[in-house]
């Protein structure tokens, strides 16, 4: 949905009247960050901030690049783009929505993807490291050759951001990713199609390992739903405005996680290995596997919520 298509609220007198007189870029700027402050909007959906995510509706809105709002400051804007903004800033603020909803666009690694609720907006540390030169404990690469990365396995592919970015980052790769949601994966396919990758990207509904099984992969990623039980019963609106079946994980939030170590042993190859984001379950998943060495793999942002292991690491968990 965008709000120049279907909007889900009436305008109120503020917007009609901000639409009529906020002349520049610079003004409705401030007018988001004033209206986003006032309504106590939380963020995180790509935007630490209020300015931040501001600036991302307003130029988005625009169609204007999104690293930089300054040399737009002063530009003059139509009656049709006042009437655009001024509606979209009141949405953001009424309906809770994160901004990417309301404009259809997110962006990981500077790639835009179309996204709307069926699918979690982007914001996987994977997009980070993949790509990436990972090295592991002992200083030596991760994946030693990406060049001869043939199948990866994505689980959870949601708007199939990552396995595009997998695309990318292993230029000789086939990629298999999976979902239990048949709306996500209409917005993954629309994604695999704006990027021409048909040929390289296999969408697959299921739950998990289910419709790949039999096949061998030499890299799986997975960013599962990990939100513990008591963080989904105080999610604030912006995040409750996303699928809760991308979310929740249970209990202690390793539901998922668990079930996609548990599988993965007989789904890499022998060289292979599987990066996986679990949020804040480390404590936790560490004492489920106290066997397991699993290396944790941080970013600029995160310490602890993303691991990798090895296949020769792992076996089949017995029960």
């Amino acid at each position: 949905m965008t709000i120049s298509d279907e909007s889900p609220i009436a305008a109120s007198p503020a917007t009609r009247d901000a639409a009529e007189t906020l002349v520049t870029v610079r003004d409705f700027l401030r007018y988001a960050v004033t209206s986003f402050q006032r309504a106590g909007l939380h963020f995180g959906h790509g935007a630490r901030d209020a300015i931040d995510e501001a600036a991302f509706l307003v130029l988005e809105s625009l169609s204007l690049p999104i690293d930089d709002i300054n040399p737009w400051l002063e530009a003059r804007l139509t009656a049709e783009e006042r009437t655009l903004l001024a509606a979209r800033i009141e949405a953001r603020v009424i309906t809770r929505q994160p901004a990417a909803y309301l404009v259809n666009r997110a962006y990981m690694q500077g790639a835009p993807f179309y996204v709307d609720a069926r699918v979690l907006v982007p914001r996987s540390f994977i997009g980070e490291l993949l790509g990436a030169e990972l090295s592991g404990p002992d200083g030596a690469p991760l994946i030693p050759d990406p060049m001869g990365v043939r199948r990866i396995l994505e689980l959870c592919t949601g708007s199939g951001c990552l396995a595009i970015l997998a695309s990318r980052a292993f230029p000789n790769a086939f990629i298999d990713a999976v979902d239990i949601s048949a709306e996500a994966l209409a917005v993954a396919r629309r994604n695999v199609d704006d990027y021409d990758l048909a040929s390289r990207i296999a969408l697959f509904e299921g739950d998990l390992y289910a419709p790949v099984a039999g096949r061998r992969y030499d890299l799986i990623i997975a960013n599962p739903p990990y939100v513990d039980a008591a963080a989904m019963a105080a999610l604030p609106p912006e995040y409750r405005a996303e699928p809760a079946l991308a979310l929740a994980g249970g209990a202690d939030g390793l539901d998922i996680v668990r079930r996609i170590i548990d599988g993965a042993s007989a789904t890499l190859t022998p060289g292979g290995g599987l990066l996986c984001e679990i949020g804040a379950g480390r404590e936790a998943l560490e004492s489920s596997y106290s066997e397991l060495p699993f290396f944790w793999v941080d970013t600029e942002d995160s310490d602890g919520e993303t691991f990798w292991i090895n296949a020769a690491d792992l076996r089949p968990k017995v029960v």
